[in-house]
């Protein structure tokens, strides 16, 4: 939207029948603005390129690299309406190069940095247990996947939250204040919520929709926790666990009270 405003801003101006002194300074300033942003996105997107391709991330060019998603993306988008192109498929490319490039910073956070985030959807729809605010109403009846969260949360100590959209996904974060987030969500809100997350490192998994969307989604367990440990170390938690008596971890839930245990977690291979 910046670029474009600019854009039209530079239009207006050449052909304005103003020539004075001040028009051309601001004809100026306006050009180099454009001209900035421009460099900044090309050195972001050369970032990415290479971020991708080396498996190692450039600490520089990490502004760029920002400026370069913010900045593309939304032309992608007008692009692809432009030619008829399903935007599941271009919000699904940005959800793997985002994934790429949060994977190859090797990041690690304490579990109780890390935030789950799932939609709503999730749970069964004939049920009356309100998830949303507070997880721990889920009765772990097994009748959806909501109980598999909590299990999550049981096993490693992260937080877990389950939202009916951004905005109350954008109170978890700021509630919670975590280091890095595992999102589940659907193409649409992936993509608004990793942009809305930046700086907080966000792992997307798309959830699964066998009814149509939003209505008993599911997700990849496999997916879900690999996404985990990657942002955890499980090999000192499994060390921690074994030194604590039985049941003498903590868990978190956000918007929740209840206690869990954390128990030792199984070995798995990370994202990608």
């Amino acid at each position: 939207m910046v670029v474009g405003l600019l854009a039209l801003s530079i239009w207006f101006l050449i052909f304005s029948p103003e020539r004075s002194f001040v028009y051309k300074l601001v004809l100026l300033a306006v050009a180099l603005m454009l001209l900035v942003i421009i460099m900044l996105a090309g050195f972001g997107l050369t970032a990415i390129v290479l971020t991708i391709i080396r498996a190692k991330p450039f600490a520089l060019l990490q502004g760029p690299t920002r400026v370069a998603l913010n900045t593309f993306f939304p032309l992608v988008l007008m692009l692809g309406r432009l030619l008829k192109i399903d935007m599941d498929r271009i919000k699904s490319s940005f959800i793997e190069v985002n994934n790429n490039l949060v994977r190859v910073k090797q990041i690690t956070v304490a579990p109780e940095q890390l935030l789950l985030l799932a939609p709503h959807c999730l749970q069964n729809s004939d049920c009356v247990h309100k998830v949303t605010g507070n997880v721990d109403n889920c009765r772990r009846c097994g009748g959806c996947m909501v109980n598999d969260l909590l299990q999550f949360r049981d096993r490693y100590g992260i937080g877990v939250g389950v939202a009916t959209g951004g905005t109350l996904a954008r109170k978890y974060v700021q509630d919670y204040r975590p280091r890095a987030i595992v999102a589940i969500a659907c193409e649409r809100d992936l993509t608004s919520g990793i942009l809305d997350a930046n700086p907080i490192p966000v792992l997307g998994v798309t959830n699964l929709r066998p009814y149509g969307p939003c209505q008993d989604t599911r997700f990849s367990i496999q997916w879900v926790e690999e996404a985990i440990q990657y942002f955890i170390n499980t090999e000192v938690i499994a060390i921690e666990s074994s030194d604590k008596p039985q049941g003498g971890g903590s868990s978190s839930t956000v918007g929740g009270g209840r206690t869990g245990s954390l128990c030792q977690s199984g070995a798995g291979r990370v994202v990608g």
